[in-house]
């Protein structure tokens, strides 16, 4: 492939990302057919790209791999996974469905544990420990920071986690007139988490306007400078 081909290539490509990102910026006006139409092509190479990679990182070298070059135990090891994959294919037949919830129920429970115990290792402990040392007035004391500040930070950060535990627990509760059952005291702490958690919703979806911004400016500039390479070819 010479230079030439490559230029050519990357013309190409250039041109149908300006052609889908027209397609895209048509919402504005609209759901319509060219929107639809960009959004099936994107899910579609997903899908294929999505198959390939399970293709050549699971189901060959996990599966297929070892029923042909593997020793007769390994065979024998790789029966279970076997029946419970094709027990899921069963899902695909409304006849059949019925064999595979089992085994849907055990994926379901393997995620739902990995997802919990990695919420909880990865960032509920590590959160509790963090929040910890911000009341740690020794560590702070030896690290030379400001003592009064990181007091003040740590409060902050203990009110808002109690605050909005306090909301979640006993924030909803009312009686058949809808009017709040809680002492004064409490109505008024989970207001406090309420705003919290506002806040927190806040911060979140500032993050993610920017997010989306940042994508929008960088497609106008894909635009952009796809037309003055155009223009600079005919000049």
């Amino acid at each position: 492939m010479n230079l030439s081909d490559l230029s050519l290539l990357d013309s190409i490509g250039g041109l149908v990302g300006l052609v889908l990102t027209l397609f895209v910026f048509s919402y504005i006006f609209g759901d319509n057919f060219l929107f639809r139409l960009a959004i099936h092509i994107f899910i579609g190479v997903s899908a294929g790209i999505v198959t390939v990679i399970v293709g050549y990182n699971v189901i060959w070298p996990q599966l297929v791999s070892p029923l042909l070059f593997s020793t007769p135990a390994d065979k024998l090891m790789l029966a279970v996974p076997l029946l419970l994959s094709l027990l899921l294919i069963a899902k695909t037949s409304p006849r059949f469905a019925q064999l595979g919830n089992p085994v849907l129920g055990f994926l379901v429970g393997v995620g739902a544990a990995a997802a919990i115990g990695g919420s909880v290792l990865g960032t509920l402990f590590p959160q509790v420990g963090s929040s910890i040392n911000y009341l740690d007035i020794g560590a702070a004391s030896l690290s030379g920071e400001n003592i009064g500040m990181r007091f003040i930070n740590g409060s902050i950060i203990l009110v808002g986690v109690l605050s909005t535990l306090i909301y979640f627990n006993f924030g909803a509760r009312t009686n058949a007139l809808g009017v709040p059952e809680q002492a004064l005291w409490l109505r008024v702490i989970s207001w406090i988490g309420q705003t919290f958690i506002a806040v927190t919703f806040g911060a979140l979806f500032a993050g993610v306007y920017a997010a989306s911004l940042t994508a929008l400016i960088e497609r106008w500039d894909f635009i952009i400078q796809f037309f003055n390479q155009i223009f600079q070819l005919f000049t």
